[in-house]
């Protein structure tokens, strides 16, 4: 199901109000509006839902219909990613140091490696197009990194609000930690205990979506909760062990490449969906295909930049493939 949080930046609405619990609570989710009603905001954004929740995504093609649609919207040709890690310490193990800023190859974590092999893989040769045809580009360039140690957010699952995401992403720009760029999606990390919206872990595991500044930059982000948060255990992991024995930035890339992907064919969410709104990502969330069994015994179904993953497959925009039926594959061709 296509669902939008109610964001503003400044004084506007907040996903959720105060509570003294120190449980997750929800945010104010809407449910399916109208694209019409929507279209235009300022600011909106699109969830990933936990395991179990993504019903829905798997029928609709036949007679040369692909499953998904094309709405007129703008897609990312050549997609550039930067990573925000929001924490007093280290959100992985060799990520950069708090306070630190730098180009995405210095990203020692593995989550930087697989944000700088995900170009150019297979997996990511996905095949959608503008209105006059024009493809997407099997690219994904890590640019820049900024580790935030500023204005941290409350690590006791009181809701973290998307206005203050908003404004640390801000920040990041008007001090200079950061490089503008349209079609750079802003990945913002947080740590154990960081409950962005206010609904990690019950209503979603991560989200993409845009924001429009005050001097007019369009700009893409997401919201990337620590996956293996020990309050949500296997809502946000499908692992089967730790590949790469790193089991958080194992868990983690899986939820990287559903909001990589999603932002490049639907940034400002008005490109490509089905008619239930799954974008492309939503039409395999939590489907691995074909598994393998790496040599530490875990599970894995993807070989990116030497090492091995197991993240979700995606969605291909073509009714077939090698005379095969349309549906969610694990590369392409």
């Amino acid at each position: 199901m296509r669902q939008w949080l109610p964001l503003a930046v400044g004084s506007g609405l907040l996903l959720a109000g105060c509570t003294e619990s120190r449980g997750p609570t929800q945010p104010a989710v809407r449910g399916v509006p109208s694209f019409d009603a929507t279209h235009g905001q300022r600011h909106r954004t699109h969830v990933m839902e936990p395991r179990g929740q993504n019903h829905g995504r798997h029928g609709g093609q036949g007679g040369g219909y692909t499953g998904i649609l094309y709405h007129g919207g703008p897609i990312i040709y050549n997609q550039n990613v930067a990573a925000i890690y929001w924490s007093g310490a280290p959100i992985y193990n060799g990520g950069p140091t708090p306070g630190s800023t730098g180009s995405g190859s210095a990203d020692g974590s593995l989550v930087g490696l697989f944000m700088s092999n995900l170009g150019g893989s297979s997996y990511f040769n996905i095949t959608y197009f503008d209105g006059s045809n024009t493809p997407i580009n099997n690219v994904v360039n890590y640019t820049q990194y900024w580790a935030s140690n500023t204005n941290l957010p409350p690590t006791d699952y009181s809701p973290l609000s998307d206005d203050a995401i908003i404004a640390q992403i801000e920040l990041g720009f008007s001090s200079g930690a950061l490089t503008y760029d349209p079609s750079t999606l802003y990945i913002v990390f947080t740590g154990i205990g960081v409950n962005p919206g206010g609904g990690f872990g019950t209503v979603y595991c991560a989200y993409h979506g845009y924001y429009i500044a005050a001097d007019g930059r369009n700009v893409k982000y997401s919201a990337m909760p620590y996956a293996v948060d020990p309050a949500y255990p296997g809502a946000c992991s499908a692992l089967t062990g730790s590949p790469n024995n790193d089991v958080a930035a194992d868990a983690e890339v899986n939820l990287i490449s559903h909001e990589t992907e999603e932002t490049t064919t639907d940034e400002n969410l008005d490109a490509w969906y089905d008619p239930s709104g799954a974008e492309n990502a939503d039409k395999c969330a939590w489907q691995f295909g074909l598994t393998y069994t790496t040599g530490n015994g875990s599970t894995a179904n993807e070989s990116i930049g030497g090492k091995d993953w197991l993240i979700q497959m995606n969605w291909p925009n073509a009714a077939t493939k090698k005379g095969g039926p349309v549906g969610c594959k694990q590369g392409w061709p």
